[in-house]
């Protein structure tokens, strides 16, 4: 008679930088169910601001994740924009573009190193995280921080690029496709990291469909969905590029698709940087009047998405984020049943995720008045008698 063992992986643990909760059933060696427990960060950004003006929203937003300071912004601001109906000059719609394709190769290169450090491959890991290096000095130089950039506004961009600047960008995107070129083919002709990757935490089209799975993850199971390409924002629809796809599902699928669209990438920065345009660069909105707008974004994770309600005022009544992370994180209830334990670590990490981007906080009300059942005095005080319970057992 088989016997279930739960294994724990967090709230803490080596191979999360942030907490988050992942318990393990399995029989023998096998995982045969999956428990994922999100929320353990909780910053309270979108109450945050709806105590902040329009204008300074964006410097909080770019701090949800440290990855993505140029996805949540320009979500939020794109939000913001079609409240206002604003007509952004083209000139800042191609800065916004080149911002956020080096954001995706810096995303993508930090990923394939650290696929490659969880596995004990760390010649990978060294040389992703060297030809990243440049992809980061691009990003100073273009906004002058290598994490929070701080460059978009509603109406358009901050500052704009010089001609040295740009060329500068060029001129380090262009010298990545060689290193690219190695490192890819660096994964794909070595026959460990097949034997190790395939067939490796599979994610199926029905599955991706089914947790509403986005980016990567979803492009690395055959789905080809794109925000830029279905609902072309910034210059996307101005340039020539191609929505990256990998048949299987497993984790060299993920692997596969990241790398190539590094390349895209380049392809996207290197055509903006020749044929943007000269002009404003913002559009200088004033006043955002009463409405509501959404706005999304192709993050290096996938599909961004944030609400905004304006009533009339300088600060926004409600703000709504939904990350990537958040519909990622829960296919591993797909894709991690049937694994052996070893192989959890590396498909927890395929999907690239971003705990703090998932913090969300529950209120318990009654299901017939809608009235709160406890208030934050009473939950504290909850907690506080579990805790007394667990110390005297």
């Amino acid at each position: 008679m088989s016997h279930r063992t739960v294994v724990n992986i967090g709230p803490f643990h080596p191979l999360q930088e942030e907490a988050e909760f992942f318990q393990l059933y399995v029989d023998g060696e096998t995982v045969v169910d999956v428990d994922v427990r999100l929320s353990y960060n909780h910053r309270g950004i979108e109450k945050l601001d709806e105590s902040k003006t329009f204008d300074q929203v964006p410097f909080v937003v770019e701090r949800v994740c440290g990855i993505c300071s140029a996805s949540h912004p320009l979500a939020y601001i794109q939000a913001v924009e079609e409240i206002a109906r604003v007509r952004v000059p083209e000139r800042a719609l191609y800065l916004r573009t080149i911002v956020n394709e080096l954001e995706r190769l810096h995303s993508h290169l930090l990923w394939v190193g650290l696929a490659g450090h969880f596995l004990g491959y760390n010649t990978v890991f060294m040389w992703a995280w060297k030809y990243r290096e440049p992809v980061m000095d691009a990003l100073e130089v273009a906004t002058g921080s290598r994490v929070n950039y701080a460059n978009c506004k509603v109406g358009g961009v901050r500052r704009d690029m010089t001609a040295e600047q740009l060329r500068m960008i060029d001129r380090a995107s262009d010298e990545l496709r060689a290193p690219l070129e190695m490192l890819t083919n660096a994964v794909l002709d070595d026959p460990v990291l097949h034997a190790r990757l395939k067939k490796v935490g599979v994610l199926t089209p029905e599955a991706v469909k089914l947790y509403g799975a986005v980016g990567p993850t979803a492009r690395g199971s055959g789905v080809p969905i794109d925000v830029r390409r279905d609902d072309p924002y910034a210059a996307y629809d101005r340039v020539d590029w191609q929505v990256i796809t990998a048949p299987h599902g497993d984790v060299f699928s993920k692997a596969v698709v990241r790398l190539l669209e590094c390349f895209e990438s380049v392809k996207i920065i290197r055509q903006c940087v020749r044929d943007i345009p000269r002009g404003e660069i913002d559009a200088k909105v004033e006043d955002i009047p009463p409405g509501e707008g959404v706005g999304h974004v192709e993050a290096p994770r996938g599909e961004t998405f944030h609400y905004v309600r304006s009533d009339g005022s300088n600060r926004p009544v409600r703000h709504k984020v939904r990350a990537p992370s958040y519909n990622n994180i829960p296919t591993f209830k797909a894709s991690c049943i049937g694994l052996e334990i070893p192989d959890v670590a590396i498909t927890l990490a395929s999907v690239d995720p971003c705990y703090s981007c998932t913090e969300r906080m529950c209120r318990a009300v009654d299901a017939e008045t809608r009235k709160p059942l406890y208030n934050f005095a009473e939950l504290v005080r909850l907690s506080q008698q579990k805790t007394e319970r667990l110390r005297k057992s």
